[in-house]
């Protein structure tokens, strides 16, 4: 019998990123991740994500850090192996679209503080709102993977994802990620996208899924087998439930076949015990609470991403209305129609959720609309896979033209107005782009960050309390 050509997977790591902001609400600080930096860079990942998504956010709103400076310390630490973020688009790592020139100069700052992929996706899969971030990596000699928002509805056929993948490659990336946020993908179905995608492009393919439907490691083998390049995949203290399967399973799996990846198990059993000590103190806070460690089907009837969920539970718990739980989960899909099927994942989900909230909340759906989803109806977000409902979008924006251009052609450049607002607390030239992305954030950020530097007398410093008189 022929032997079968050797293909050896590549693994990207997701536990310094989406593994712990799956699991932890992205809690993990750069001091937890320095001292294992060194072992994890012998490994021979095909990169790591260490940055971008939600780790921005929470690291200046909770753990009071400089974003930029873990991502400096970490480049420093990491000799061979490459770094990778998560970009989402037109809104960066925000919650709104920004002009051109401020995506450009995150592009331009993030790969010259040590980014060298760029994982960039649109929550409506609305790729004119990809192209200035894509062409900015381009320019900077960075990778710029183009990601796919991965959902179902009559909208999703494979045609559907084989045209833009033609598209993506026309535009310059340099690879597709099929970005599965919810664990919709199932196994079989994997094997249909991946062999599809790979007839239709030359450029490589990743797939990136979370185990919250519990399928995720069947499907990665389905994938795998297929001609899938890369897979996602997390240390496993901080695999499964709404994170990746495990790396080591995966490393296991395909020991010996054609797709060996040839790590090494000892090693990364020596990084497992690393961060286990640090999952369990998790568990013991509350911060990893073991629901988000079980497996929910319900996520291929409802396609809500594991955050989402917990961000529902929690919304609903501020109004004290813990038992409308399911009836929410139901009115998700419907809200989903009614926006033009888009895929749920930052941040539609948020908005979509928050909206199906409001609509079992006020007996009327409807009734109170946020900002946000009146946005999305008036198109500032983007084109979507399918035509918003007409009465819905006319009850919320009335007689409001809606915008069918790419919503940043409509934006001025902001960058000159940002760095007069900033130019009193500013140290870096990223500064101003924390600053762009979470302004009031930033603002508490850089009040805090002075305060540390005020010199404090020693002779008369409370060592005992702590507490030092500035």
């Amino acid at each position: 019998m022929a032997e079968i050509e050797k293909k050896p997977v590549k693994i990207m790591e997701t536990v310094l990123r989406d593994a712990h902001q799956s699991l932890i609400a992205t809690r993990m600080p750069t001091d937890e991740m320095l001292p294992i930096v060194e072992k994890m860079d012998k490994v021979g990942y095909h990169a790591v994500e260490c940055w971008g998504g939600a780790t921005f956010d929470a690291s200046l709103r909770f753990l009071h850090e400089d974003p930029w400076e873990r991502l400096r310390k970490l480049r420093a630490g990491f000799k061979n192996t490459k770094l990778q973020m998560l970009f989402r688009g037109q809104n960066i790592l925000g919650y709104r679209p920004y002009a051109d020139d401020v995506v450009e100069y995150f592009v331009q700052k993030s790969a010259a503080n040590g980014i060298d992929i760029i994982r960039i996706f649109d929550c409506m899969n609305d790729l004119r709102n990809l192209k200035t971030a894509v062409s900015a990596a381009n320019k900077e000699k960075a990778h710029a993977q183009v990601a796919l928002s991965y959902t179902l509805g009559d909208a999703y056929t494979l045609e559907y994802w084989t045209n833009m993948a033609k598209q993506i490659e026309e535009m310059g990336a340099d690879s597709i990620c099929i970005k599965d946020m919810a664990g919709l993908l199932l196994p079989y179905e994997a094997t249909k996208l991946i062999q599809a995608l790979k007839e239709t492009t030359k450029l490589p393919i990743e797939l990136h899924t979370h185990y919250t439907s519990g399928v995720a490691s069947m499907t990665y083998m389905k994938a795998v087998e297929a001609g899938v390049d890369v897979i996602d995949c997390a240390m496993s203290p901080f695999a499964l439930g709404t994170s990746q399967p495990a790396t080591e399973v995966m490393v296991e799996t395909f020991k010996g076949t054609p797709y060996d990846t040839g790590y090494d198990q000892g090693l990364l059993a020596e990084i497992a015990d690393y961060f286990r000590p640090y999952r369990d103190q998790c568990l013991e806070s509350g911060l990893l609470n073991p629901k988000n460690l079980g497996v929910n089907i319900k996520t291929l009837l409802y396609q809500v991403p594991g955050g989402m969920l917990s961000n529902l539970t929690s919304q609903l718990k501020e109004q004290h209305a813990e038992d409308k739980y399911y009836e929410v989960l139901e009115e998700v899909p419907r809200v989903r129609k009614d926006l033009g099927e888009c895929p749920l994942v930052t941040p539609s989900s948020q908005i979509v959720g928050t909206q199906a909230v409001f609509n079992v909340l006020m007996g009327e759906r409807y009734k109170m609309v946020t900002k946000e989803t009146r946005d999305v109806l008036s198109g500032k977000y983007g084109a979507t896979a399918k035509p918003f409902n007409a009465e819905v979008q006319k009850k919320v924006i009335g007689d409001t033209e809606p915008i069918t251009c790419r919503y940043a052609d409509l934006l001025e450049n902001e960058l000159d107005t940002l760095e007069k607002e900033i130019a009193p607390y500013k140290e870096q030239d990223e500064d101003v782009l924390t600053y762009a992305l979470f302004p009031q954030v930033a603002m508490d950020f850089f009040k805090y960050r002075d305060a540390q530097k005020t010199k404090v007398d020693a002779k008369v410093a409370d060592t005992e309390n702590g507490a030092y008189p500035v």
